[in-house]
């Protein structure tokens, strides 16, 4: 296996994302007349929210009076900050640690003022770790409902659809929370498309779903969500926010680091490490095992052409959970893929998450995926494992596990969805 060149393509990909490098050139612009207010939530908001001290603190742009804020950030990604607040809250699963920190966030918000800037600092993860349920909803039917919405495998702009309409904060709510303060969105993007109104759930930007969109997601899966949920989804209150609302005059939104970009730096690494790059898309969406199945047959028409090729792609896939075993999308496609490829000579593959972790337990130390290679399957066997029986029980990460090929970075502090690289050697 050439894991070394799997690793490069894989860091290169994340390291393209980092906040210190993306956020630097954007806060240049950003100097209030006021306070400096800042909201981070995700993945990355301790990476963004230490980068926004380091910038104004650090060189002395804004004294310390002046900038205050809450970081609200998965266990294992936070970072230490001498001005800013930092929470660490559960992910994906909310919990009362993400509600407590959320009412903080929105009590700052409400102290802001004309000349203040709000600065919002969104990634991946936002979602859980904002929890802020709408009237008569409570943290354990919240906690219901997204345990349901994992297992059903929607995808996120689904899950989000209906989060966005339970929620005291997302959707748009948050910028009317700080309403007359100017609101500058910063984000990192984890989803399909770049779409605002899906990063984190889309707390400072209309949204253009609604509760009937909602509740048909919730249909389509066939979940049956809590009494007050249902309810909550019936009551016209809870409509988000929509464009041309005048609670977005004063809002703005840009992507500091997208999919796409980490995607490229991806291709560029495999270039120079002597691959051909094939792109597919920083998009890609699906079941995970059927998108296994298809790149593995592309990796196998690529050797018989005689190419040495670097298979790359980005996107969120899904997993319909029908097991009770430990994995994530990356490692149910790596099963998948090693099962496809059945020791197929001259092809290795990583797939990982770019922000550390791939489902688990929302442990730091959670695996991020899986290296394959044409061994992983000879080897399975001689351990006596069964991998289309472990693909059937969703245990993919006992799988490699055994095999000691789990991808185990630990947090990047970043999350630009997944990279899966296929390196084809004829």
């Amino acid at each position: 296996m050439n894991r070394d060149a799997l690793t490069k393509i894989y860091e290169a990909a994340v390291n393209r994302a980092l906040p210190a490098e993306t956020l630097n050139p954007r806060l240049k612009n950003i100097q209030p007349a006021g306070k400096l207010l800042v909201f981070a939530a995700g993945k990355g908001a301790g990476s963004m929210a230490k980068a926004v001290e380091d910038f104004y603190l650090g060189q002395n742009i804004l004294d310390a009076g002046r900038i205050k804020g809450i970081a609200v950030a998965r266990p294992g990604y936070t970072k230490p900050l001498k001005r800013l607040e930092m929470v660490e809250a559960a992910h994906p699963v909310p919990d009362e640690k993400g509600i407590a920190a959320t009412e903080r966030t929105l009590a700052l918000a409400a102290t802001a003022a004309k000349d203040d800037i709000a600065l919002v600092l969104m990634s991946g993860g936002a979602s859980a770790n904002w929890i802020a349920p709408a009237a008569g909803i409570s943290l354990d039917d919240k906690r219901e409902l997204t345990r349901a919405l994992l297992r059903s495998g929607a995808n996120i702009v689904e899950m989000n659809c209906v989060r966005k309409h339970l929620s005291r904060i997302k959707g748009g709510r948050l910028a009317a929370a700080l309403a007359p303060a100017r609101v500058i969105t910063l984000a990192i993007s984890d989803v399909p498309g770049d779409d605002p109104s899906v990063i984190g759930s889309g707390p400072t930007v209309p949204d253009v779903t609604t509760l009937a969109d909602a509740r048909t997601i919730l249909e389509k899966y066939k979940i049956t969500p809590p009494v007050s949920i249902a309810v909550a989804l019936e009551n016209p209150d809870n409509e988000s926010p929509k464009p041309g609302d005048k609670i977005f005059a004063n809002t703005s939104f840009e992507i500091v680091a997208t999919p796409k970009a980490s995607l490229e730096a991806a291709g560029e690494a495999a270039k120079q490490l002597g691959y051909e790059p094939i792109l597919l898309g920083a998009d890609l969406e699906g079941e995970a095992r059927d998108v296994a199945n298809e790149h593995a047959a592309l990796a196998i028409k690529l050797k018989r052409e005689g190419r040495k090729a670097a298979i790359l792609s980005g996107g969120e896939l899904t997993v319909t959970i029908k097991g009770k075993g430990r994995g994530g999308p990356n490692q149910e496609y790596a099963l998948s893929l090693a099962i496809a490829l059945n020791g197929e000579a001259g092809i290795c593959a990583v797939a990982g998450d770019t922000d550390g972790t791939d489902g688990g337990a929302g442990r730091a130390d959670d695996p991020a995926g899986a290296f394959v290679d044409e061994l992983t399957i000879p080897r399975a066997k001689k351990l006596s494992l069964d991998p289309a029986g472990i693909l059937r029980e969703n245990n993919s990460t006992h799988f490699f596990e055994r095999l000691g090929d789990l991808l185990n970075p630990g947090p990047t502090f970043t999350n630009v969805n997944d990279l899966r690289a296929i390196l084809v050697d004829s």
